[in-house]
C-alpha cells in the first residue's frame, strides 16, 4: 500500500475547449494534434521544474514546487500552442484552458488529491479558450515576479468549499482588453498586457459592479425626486432607497475579498434591521432581538471559521 502524506504544492490543470466537437469532426486528426500539444506541454512543464502527474481524455494535471515556474510554464505553453494553432483552420484549433492553484494536497503514490486539486480543476473550467486562470494564493506569490498582467474575476464557487475562491485571469498578448464569455467556443482572444500596477488589480471594481451601482444610484435619485415633487408630508422614498442600498451592499459583498463574506453578510442584515426600526420608530428598539440573533450567528461563524 502506498504511503499517504500531505504537502503544499502548485497544481496545474489543463484541458481542451470543445474537445467533443473536435473529435466528432475528425477523430484521428484530433488525437494526433492532442498528442503533439501534450508533448509540447510536457516538455515545457519539465523545463520549469514541474511534473506531469496524470493525463485522461483531453485533460492533464501536473504539480510544481515553484508557484512562479508554474505560471511561467502556463504562459509559455499558451504562447507555443498559439503558434501551432495559427497554422490551423479556425474550426480545427486545439485551444487549452489552464487553471493553477497553490494548496495543501494529499499525496498517495504518484497521485495527489484534495480540495487543492478540485480548486485547480474548477479554475481551469472557468478559463477562456487559450487562457489561464489562477487562484488568489497563486496571485499573491507571482504578481510582482512574472511579466504578465492580471484581471480580477471575483470569487469562484467550488463544490465542498464554503467560501468562494478569488480568481484572476492571466493576461497575455497585445490584443484588445476583452475576455471571452464563459462557454464560448472558437479561438480565444489574446489577452493584453496589464495597463495598471498589479497591486491595484485586487481592489479594482468589476465593470459589471460599477454599472450596477450606477443604475441603483440613478433609481434612488429618481425616487427621491418623485417623492419631493409630489410631497404630501411623508418621505415614503426612504423604504425603496433602503432596499436599493441593501442590494448594492450585497453586490459589493459578493465581489469583495477583504473581509469574511458570510460575517459581512450578517452585518449588512443587522444594519438593515436597524434602519427599518429607525424609519418606523414608535418608541421601541425592537431591532435589538434580530441583532442579537445575528450577533450570535456571527460569533459562532467566527469561532468555527478555522
Amino acid at each position: 500500500m502506498s504511503e499517504t502524506r500531505r504537502k503544499l504544492t502548485t497544481i496545474f490543470c489543463a484541458d481542451v475547449q470543445d474537445y467533443t466537437r473536435l473529435m466528432g469532426a475528425d477523430e484521428e486528426g484530433t488525437l494526433a494534434s492532442l498528442k503533439r500539444c501534450r508533448e509540447a506541454m510536457g516538455r515545457l512543464i519539465e523545463s520549469h521544474g514541474g511534473r506531469v502527474i496524470n493525463t485522461w481524455g483531453d485533460g492533464l494535471i501536473a504539480d510544481f514546487p515553484s508557484v512562479v515556474e508554474a505560471v511561467r510554464a502556463a504562459v509559455d505553453t499558451q504562447n507555443e500552442l498559439a503558434g501551432f494553432n495559427a497554422r490551423r483552420p479556425a474550426d480545427g484549433r486545439m485551444l487549452f484552458r489552464i487553471g493553477i492553484n497553490l494548496g495543501d494536497v494529499i499525496v498517495e503514490g504518484d497521485d495527489i488529491y484534495g480540495d487543492g486539486v478540485n480548486i485547480a480543476a474548477r479554475l481551469q473550467a472557468s478559463a477562456a479558450a487559450g487562457g489561464i486562470v489562477i487562484s488568489s494564493t497563486v496571485y499573491d506569490q507571482v504578481r510582482n515576479k512574472v511579466a504578465v498582467g492580471f484581471e480580477f474575476l471575483g470569487p469562484l464557487m467550488v463544490k465542498n468549499v464554503d467560501e468562494g475562491v478569488p480568481s484572476y485571469a492571466v493576461k497575455i498578448g497585445d490584443a484588445r482588453d476583452e475576455t471571452p464569455p464563459a462557454g464560448r467556443s472558437g479561438p480565444a482572444r489574446p489577452q493584453p498586457a496589464a495597463v495598471m500596477p498589479a497591486d491595484m488589480a485586487e481592489v479594482r471594481p468589476a465593470p459589471g459592479g460599477r454599472r450596477l451601482y450606477g443604475v441603483l444610484g440613478v433609481i434612488a435619485v429618481v425616487l427621491i425626486g418623485i417623492n419631493l415633487l409630489s410631497w404630501q408630508g411623508v418621505f415614503w422614498a426612504r423604504f425603496p432607497v433602503l432596499a436599493l442600498a441593501v442590494v448594492a451592499a450585497l453586490a459589493w459583498n459578493r465581489d469583495q475579498t477583504r473581509f469574511h463574506r458570510k460575517i459581512t453578510l450578517l452585518a449588512i442584515l443587522a444594519l438593515g434591521f436597524v434602519s427599518i426600526n429607525l424609519f418606523t420608530w414608535t418608541g421601541q428598539f425592537w431591532a435589538v432581538w434580530p441583532i442579537l440573533g445575528i450577533a450570535a450567528a456571527m460569533g459562532l461563524r467566527w469561532s468555527m471559521r478555522r
